[in-house]
């Protein structure tokens, strides 16, 4: 029997699976039908490409009742039920869009997928509602502040994932305003979507995530986080992810092993400096919201020296030697504090919308001087 399921508005039946009809879809569209063809057949593997944020993309082969386990584990914990509707709006080429259909099919949730656009709410009336839903960053972002109307749809959600990416404070500020709660995700392709949450707004929001029921945590190697539980086939899995282990089994995400900067014999965490820089950004009407990282590039002195990529148009010499000076007054160890200061007009991405570090880098260098 077909699951309840709209793919960009049009009810889907068992028909529009026949190979006859792929010009009557986009890629895309036929993508995401061939998946829910496949794993109503029973299809015991599916293979999943990585997001490509830290390096290149590599394929992760994907088994059938690990999906499943993960669906049920989301739906105890979110108390989602048969029959609720949910929203699946991110890109189903990737692990994220791929659980929102599983979760659909598994727990029997009415689906409405669309094609992922920054904004998935645009087409919709201020009275759509939807039980459930998932989002980047992102969207989230261009949903509360191009379209606040839409504030609506949200609220009266049973439960909202964000994900992919960290949440930024101006994001985190509108987050407070939703009456829906929300949940930051952390988890990979490797362990079938999330395997722990945190509640980003109401008198439960916390900077720790809690592993989902049967998930163990330990610390590896370079206090990377160690993850065993069904949905690793019960094996440890090591991530390139520095943790701080809390009460309870918590764990709070200090960033990625990949984004640690060696800058004159310092450790930088890429991560550290980016929250911070976010914090006095907010004091700069021109600079506040606007997206940026901050990263590694080559040094003939230091190694690699820590510098910031801002999305927008440069700033004058003057403002960012304030910036500098700030930090240092402070803020940050002198040699966390990033050296120079880049502008594109717009931020590269991965096809999962996280920011490309390494293709937004390419092109840069240090200054002949130094």
């Amino acid at each position: 029997m077909m699951p309840w399921l709209t793919l960009n508005g049009r009810r889907i039946a068992p028909a529009c699976f026949d190979e006859n009809n792929a010009a009557d879809f986009s890629p895309y569209e036929w993508h995401t039908l061939q998946f829910c063809r496949q794993w109503l057949a029973g299809q015991e593997s599916f293979v999943v490409p990585t997001s490509g944020s830290t390096g290149k993309p590599k394929a992760i082969t994907l088994q059938r009742e690990r999906m499943r386990a993960s669906a049920r584990l989301t739906g105890r914990i979110l108390g989602l039920r048969a029959g609720d509707t949910a929203l699946a709006c991110l890109s189903t080429e990737h692990v994220a869009g791929l659980m929102m259909l599983v979760r659909g099919f598994e727990l029997g949730l009415k689906l409405t997928v669309v094609t992922p656009s920054r904004n998935p709410l645009a087409a919709c009336t201020e009275e759509t509602r939807f039980d459930f839903a998932a989002f980047v960053p992102l969207q989230l972002q261009e949903i509360l502040t191009a379209t606040p109307a839409k504030k609506a749809i949200l609220d009266c959600m049973r439960a909202i994932l964000v994900g992919g990416t960290p949440v930024d404070d101006c994001l985190l500020q509108q987050i407070a305003t939703l009456e829906a709660p929300v949940y930051h995700t952390y988890g990979m392709t490797e362990t079938v979507s999330h395997i722990a949450l945190r509640r980003l707004n109401g008198p439960q929001a916390s900077d720790w995530f809690q592993p989902l029921d049967g998930v163990e945590i330990s610390l590896g190697p370079h206090d990377c986080l160690m993850v065993k539980s069904v949905l690793t086939g019960d094996r440890p899995l090591l991530t390139n992810d520095r943790i701080e282990l809390g009460p309870n089994g918590s764990f709070r995400w200090l960033g990625r092993l990949d984004n640690a900067i060696n800058s004159g014999g310092f450790k930088v965490q890429a991560e550290k400096v980016e929250k911070v820089l976010e914090q006095l950004l907010l004091q700069y009407p021109l600079l506040a919201g606007r997206r940026f990282f901050v990263g590694p590039l080559s040094h003939p002195q230091w190694t690699q020296a820590v510098v910031a990529v801002i999305e927008g148009p440069p700033m004058a010499p003057a403002v960012t030697a304030e910036l500098r000076a700030r930090l240092r007054q402070g803020w940050l160890h002198h040699y966390e504090v990033p050296r120079y200061f880049y502008f594109r007009p717009r931020l590269l991405e991965t096809p999962t919308g996280k920011l490309d570090r390494r293709a937004n880098l390419a092109g840069l260098s240090v200054p002949a001087e130094g």
